[in-house]
């Protein structure tokens, strides 16, 4: 299975690895999310460690019960042949309606095929009010006009 772009990565292609990655998490689908990594790709998502597409999708299936109304944005840092380094921030609420926003860095490492056999991610959140919000589009895929994390200033 192949999931393009392929390595070596150049700023448009990484760029582009990077819009495919948000748009399945804003999918909020772990099985969908799963299938852009190898079967026995490992991260470490803060202090959890997981390994293989099973765990992956077991991790994902608890996060989004857990995070409603999940909005993110994802943003290059860096990249080389086969790595992209990412800085994200997203917002969810809990089921106490109390919003919360996250904001991060992945480090990501790919095999020739595009699919990603390495994920890093440390990850702080903190509270917000409701007034506080930025992500406002609706639920899904960040509409392309929709300013990026620079550009809301995060």
């Amino acid at each position: 299975m192949s999931r393009p772009p392929l390595p070596p990565f150049n700023e448009e292609t990484a760029k582009q690895k990077i819009r495919l990655a948000e748009d399945g998490w804003n999918s909020r689908d772990p099985h969908k999310v799963a299938l852009a990594y190898t079967e026995n790709c490992t991260w470490r998502n803060r202090a959890e460690f997981i390994s293989g597409r099973k765990e992956i999708i077991a991790m994902l299936t608890r996060k989004w019960i857990r995070e409603l109304d999940y909005r993110l944005v994802k943003e290059l840092w860096a990249y080389t042949e086969n790595r992209i380094a990412v800085r994200f921030a997203y917002e969810f609420r809990d089921d106490s309606n109390q919003w919360h926003r996250a904001y991060g860095n992945e480090n990501w490492e790919f095999n020739k095929d595009g699919l990603m056999q390495r994920r890093i991610a440390s990850i702080n959140e903190h509270v917000i009010a409701a007034d506080d919000r930025l992500f406002h589009w609706p639920l899904g895929t960040r509409p392309n006009h929709t300013p990026s994390l620079t550009e809301y200033g995060l």
